[in-house]
């Protein structure tokens, strides 16, 4: 996510300035792992064209992973091709957010749209069952959706680091952006010295910052700018969570960053106690909020676990 679109709050250190605008050194797992480059695809759904990942077999078990605000598919490329030998492996951009179109209004019906749209056309239920959904951050909420209003489409659903507090606590979102526009930057090397996580946290996996910040940005007349749709939170629709989650009716999951400053004692308390008792809980030690940057391999072997589970 970058600095433009995240909650008001004091600037972290530019994570990425010191390379000017050269990628760190990453090790061989990383390099192995987007070497394993995805098949690439549009597809419409409710009058946008949807960015679409795919990795693996068709015919496999399905696996849809879904990023967060602000974020892309390719959050997933250095994750995905993890499970390709086992599974199907589909990855999204959200309307409004990567190479994905943006919309006048968004919603959680349109964005089950998008999810189911993705299953559809990946083959991700080829194989004969159903699949199993992911989604970090904001990509939880529909997840979670869709396994409370479409339970019966779903194998599984897992939420990681979704957090839904006590409806005392709950942040009302960003300020409106209406016509405010999204920030050019002249420069490529300039742009990614304004890539941030939001919400601000440490990143010691540069190499994992700096692949997912230059998928973020898109060149445009005078420069450079972020892919997501700055007034998408202003345009957007999704129901009470919170009452959401005791209506989840399909094998489901929680994985949470123990450090995640999104999922106190608090929180996760709340949620646990409004979840149905079967829900499976595992959180990822020495991680943040992002958990597939913060600990990569200990969240695809997480992820494994859960997903063995289900098999």
């Amino acid at each position: 996510m970058a600095d433009d679109q995240a909650p008001a709050a004091p600037l972290a250190a530019s994570l990425l300035a010191p390379f000017q605008g050269e990628p760190p050194p990453a090790p061989a797992w990383f390099d192995a792992a987007i070497a394993q480059a995805p098949e690439r695809a549009m597809i419409p759904v409710e009058g946008a064209n949807i960015e679409l990942l795919t990795w693996g077999e068709i015919g496999k078990p399905g696996l849809l992973i879904l990023h967060g605000n602000g974020a892309h598919a390719d959050w997933w490329s250095f994750i995905a091709p993890y499970f390709a030998k086992d599974w199907r492996v589909a990855a999204i951009s959200w309307s409004g957010m990567g190479d994905s179109d943006w919309r006048d209004a968004y919603s959680a019906e349109l964005f089950a749209a998008e999810i189911f749209a993705a299953v559809e056309v990946a083959g991700l239920e080829a194989g004969g069952v159903k699949p199993i959904v992911v989604g970090h951050s904001f990509g939880g909420f529909p997840t979670l959706y869709c396994a409370a209003r479409h339970p019966e489409r779903l194998r599984g659903a897992i939420m990681v680091d979704s957090s839904i507090q006590p409806p005392e606590k709950r942040w009302k979102g960003p300020p409106p952006r209406s016509g405010q526009g999204a920030r050019v930057y002249p420069t490529l090397e300039e742009a990614l010295t304004r890539f941030r996580l939001a919400p601000p946290q440490p990143c010691e996996n540069l190499y994992i910052a700096d692949f997912i910040a230059r998928r973020s940005l898109k060149a445009v007349e005078g420069g450079w700018t972020w892919k997501f749709d700055p007034d998408l939170w202003h345009n957007f629709r999704m129901p009470d969570l919170g009452r959401l989650l005791p209506e989840i009716a399909c094998p489901a999951a929680l994985m949470w960053g123990e450090r995640s400053n999104l999922m106190h004692a608090e929180t996760l308390d709340y949620m646990i106690e409004q979840m149905p008792k079967d829900v499976l809980l595992l959180p990822i030690p020495d991680a943040d909020h992002h958990v597939m940057i913060d600990q990569p391999l200990a969240f695809v072997a997480g992820l494994r676990g859960l997903l063995a589970a289900w098999a």
